[in-house]
């Protein structure tokens, strides 16, 4: 009995060991936690044509690796890159003209109090944002240049992981300390929540930015593909959507005077590009999972808080991750009353 205290002693305060190494490891490395985020999910998306072409056709790994990632840049990040240029380029411009801006605002602020009879913003409010505009140049482009390295951890990661894919799922596999059809559910679910997050969402934000794009071109508004990008952007935040942008540029374009392009982009927007998420979501929802609206809305405000802009994937996935953790820690620990109920019942009916 002493010695089978004395081993779990041991067993606990290796465990405990090991904690504090991971916690401190992880505390040291957490600024690239966005990067490793990054090489699973596009790990998870490229694996089946990794194997493909390294089990099927018989390619070097190297090269089916360099290939995936070369192809991954070109068809996800270079997109992505050029759209957050463009906005990077208004946003700069806004910030040097901040005071041009302001006055504009101003006006229309005016012109909507005389025309509506209510006013958007107070002057206090209207210099507020001139000051928030002036200072948001230097944290964007510290957040562009923390962008960057995130991407150069990434692909640094994705290579490894690609290389050596079927070693680290064995060993994967077999060092989980958990039953065998847990971890075959664990790699299921989170092969379909990365898909449902990295892939899912973006993309139906860009049928929603693609669908305003005809409007905005149909009823001749300004700088369309502007408003395009913003859109898609905005589309991917949980319960506003793409209301942030065709609500507040309705009642500009009311404002100043153009009423029928007003209630145009108003109306086609709530009907036709709120209508086009429900429609997307559901031609998708065979492919992907259906996450709960409130896992996405805290998962939103958790993952922009900790990771910025690239939150508005991985935090959903990081909350439906631990969800998932939860529920496969109870079907592997936790016998609840009711199975112990059940195997009661069964024990007596099989003395009987």
């Amino acid at each position: 009995m002493s010695y089978l205290d004395n081993d779990r002693l041991k067993q606990i305060g290796f465990l405990l060991l090991i904690l504090f190494l991971g916690i401190l490891l992880f505390m040291e490395m957490f600024t690239f936690f966005p990067g490793f985020l990054g090489a699973v999910t596009l790990y998870v998306i490229c694996r089946k044509w990794m194997f493909r072409l390294t089990e099927q056709r018989k390619w070097n790994k190297s090269l089916a690796a360099t290939l995936m990632m070369v192809l991954s840049f070109l068809i996800i990040l270079l997109p992505v890159g050029m759209l957050i240029n463009m906005l990077t380029a208004k946003i700069a411009y806004a910030a040097n003209h901040s005071t041009e801006l302001i006055n504009s605002l101003k006006q229309t602020n005016a012109r909507l109090e005389e025309s509506l009879g209510f006013s958007l913003m107070t002057n206090e409010r209207l210099q507020k944002l001139q000051e928030n505009l002036t200072a948001v140049l230097p944290g964007f482009l510290g957040a562009t240049f923390n962008t960057l390295t995130a991407i150069a951890m990434m692909y640094f990661i994705l290579f490894f992981m690609l290389v050596n894919g079927r070693k680290m799922e064995e060993n994967l596999y077999e060092y989980i300390p958990l039953k065998d059809k847990n971890v075959e559910r664990l790699g299921k679910e989170f092969n379909t929540l990365v898909i449902a997050n990295a892939v899912g969402i973006p993309l139906i934000a860009i049928v929603q930015g693609i669908i305003s794009l005809i409007g905005y071109l149909v009823f001749g508004i300004p700088q369309p593909f502007f408003w395009f990008v913003v859109t898609c952007f905005t589309a991917m935040l949980p319960v506003i959507g793409a209301a942030a942008v065709y609500v507040p540029l309705g009642v500009y374009l009311l404002a100043v005077g153009n009423t029928w392009q007003g209630i145009a982009i108003l109306v086609y927007g709530f009907g036709v590009v709120g209508t086009s998420d429900n429609i997307a979501r559901m031609l998708l929802a065979k492919r992907i999972a259906d996450v709960h609206p409130l896992i996405t809305i805290f998962g939103v405000i958790i993952g922009v808080s900790l990771f910025g802009f690239i939150g508005l994937i991985f935090g959903p996935l990081l909350i439906s991750m631990f969800i998932l953790l939860l529920e496969i820690y109870g079907n592997e620990f936790v016998v609840k009353r009711r199975d112990l109920a059940a195997q009661k019942k069964e024990t007596k009916n099989t003395d009987h």
